[in-house]
């Protein structure tokens, strides 16, 4: 899955370094050297959320609250994560069916939504419900209807200190929905709007020297 989204990614951002990084890899392939040359990480997860590292997960933090972009992918949800940065469980319900599941715009303006039109339509996907355990969107881009007549807030936007971060509901492993181009627009819209927009670092210094003259008291 990694390598079609890279392989996908490619084709709508040409000039962008794309790279992957797997759960099998020392430290996931998150090291603090190659988080810290990272503008916006996607993260696509599933069983093994409680495989991941506490410390790489802080790490990730770390990062997105300096500035670097997240995109939560799918089951994602329930990484560590992004429970983490969002402060919910994150939980829904799900169904696994064959369902078509049908997209809106919600908000045509956004620049995660450029190049989509009123909708789009993914003949086979899971089926992920409401209620939706998460911190009310700041912006919501898409919304989800499936055939079984669930409906889904599922294209979501929050900032977490300097960090920009988007999730996006489609991507179960058992179908090729990270080869439609519809999909993949968004994950890049999505890549492009989360890119840092300037940087932070955590500190709580003592600032001794005030800028103004204080008057004794």
């Amino acid at each position: 899955m990694h390598a079609a989204l890279a392989r996908g990614l490619a084709r709508f951002l040409p000039t962008a370094q794309i790279a992957t990084a797997t759960l099998q890899e020392p430290e996931h392939g998150l090291g603090a050297e190659r988080l810290a040359a990272t503008d916006v990480l996607t993260w696509w997860g599933h069983k093994a959320h409680d495989q991941v590292s506490d410390e790489v997960v802080r790490r990730v933090q770390a990062r997105v609250l300096e500035g670097m972009g997240l995109i939560v992918l799918h089951s994602g949800h329930y990484s560590k994560i992004f429970r983490l940065l969002m402060g919910t469980t994150c939980s829904l319900t799900w169904r696994e069916a064959d369902e078509r599941e049908r997209l809106w715009v919600c908000n045509p303006g956004h620049p995660i939504a450029r190049g989509i039109d009123r909708y789009f339509e993914l003949p086979r996907e899971e089926m992920y419900g409401e209620p939706f355990a998460i911190p009310t969107p700041e912006e919501q881009v898409f919304s989800s209807w499936f055939e079984g007549g669930d409906v889904f807030r599922s294209g979501c936007c929050w900032r977490r200190g300097n960090g920009s971060i988007f999730y996006f509901r489609p991507g179960h492993e058992t179908y090729p929905t990270y080869h439609d181009d519809n999909v993949l627009r968004v994950i890049a819209n999505a890549a492009e709007w989360a890119r840092p927009r300037g940087t932070w670092s955590d500190s709580c210094p003592n600032v001794a020297q005030a800028p103004e003259r204080i008057a004794p008291k």
